[in-house]
């Protein structure tokens, strides 16, 4: 369940910055781009559980 936030937390920051333009209010650009932001530093930092499938392939050992 852990590989899917990363692209959750991508969508999570298109749609807030979607959202932002679509309202014109005073602070509304620097809340919708400061929670881009946060989501995209969570969205890198969830990279880590996305399986590397090409590391087993190309492991020697691991032939059948």
């Amino acid at each position: 369940m852990k590989r899917y936030l990363t692209t959750l937390f991508v969508g999570l920051s298109i749609i807030s910055v979607f959202v932002g333009f679509q309202f014109d209010v005073r602070w509304n650009g620097i809340v919708s781009w400061g929670l881009a932001c946060i989501f995209l530093v969570f969205a890198a930092y969830f990279t880590k559980y996305i399986s590397n499938d090409s590391k087993e392939r190309d492991d020697p050992q691991n032939i059948i």
